[in-house]
């Protein structure tokens, strides 16, 4: 259950404890810093998508929508059934759906890779098995949604690079599955972090990860982000 609470938050606000959300960046190699994929080809098309779980989409979609190269990224469903990719359904933790992001990027500015490689280093916790922070259930997990063989390898590869590195001080629990079909969350859901800067959970659990992802990747941050509603 995605918590709210404004008592809870002004008492977690007031002992200083904004971002313990990304307390497992503490826990990576020495620097704090996640190492780029060693297996990373290049890619000559002029579009590719990327499709990931990792917990709250709000907070996921905030942080890729920084993310210099990416032309739009979508809060959505995958896992499960068309009739079930709603979000009162997906939150009971029966449809087999995981809240996702799809991103479509250049990869002529930014890789797949790249994409991994934040999304290991600041947008969740790979350590953490059906759960992030707060939020718990098989709807939260940790799942890389491959589209061939190329991204299967990418991705096995960099799970088994970092693993072997020992990178994070927990196993790695993200799993690796073939795409399967996306369902766009409800448009409330659309550019939350953008448009709900203020409300506790983003503050406690989101805004950190995009100031994370400013520090950590200064030259893939941008301040201004490409958003579903851009008009809003």
């Amino acid at each position: 259950m995605r918590w709210s609470g404004w008592l809870f938050a002004a008492v977690i606000l007031a002992l200083g404890l904004v971002g313990m959300g990304a307390h497992w960046r503490a826990q990576a190699a020495p620097g704090g810093a996640v190492p780029a994929p060693a297996y990373n080809p290049p890619d000559a098309a002029a579009s590719e998508t990327a499709v990931l779980s990792g917990g709250c989409f709000w907070g996921m979609q905030g942080v890729f929508e920084h993310v210099r190269g990416v032309t739009h990224v979508y809060a959505g469903y995958t896992g499960g059934a068309a009739d079930t990719a709603t979000y009162p359904l997906v939150s009971t933790g029966t449809t087999g759906h995981a809240e996702s992001v799809r991103i479509s990027f250049d990869p002529k500015i930014i890789s797949y890779g790249k994409i991994l490689q934040i999304y290991f280093s600041v947008a969740a916790d790979p350590t953490e098995l059906d759960y992030q922070g707060p939020d718990s259930g098989t709807q939260y997990r940790s799942e890389i949604w491959v589209a061939g063989p190329v991204q299967a390898k990418i991705a096995a590869d960099y799970i088994a690079q970092l693993t072997k590195a020992r990178v994070f001080g927990a196993p790695i629990v993200v799993q690796v599955a073939p795409r399967m079909a996306f369902y766009h969350a409800e448009d409330y859901h659309q550019d939350f972090l953008v448009r709900h800067p203020d409300y506790p959970y983003i503050v406690i659990n989101d805004i950190p990860k995009v100031q994370n992802l400013a520090r950590e990747f200064p030259k893939t941050y941008r301040a201004t982000p490409v958003l579903v509603f851009p008009g809003d």
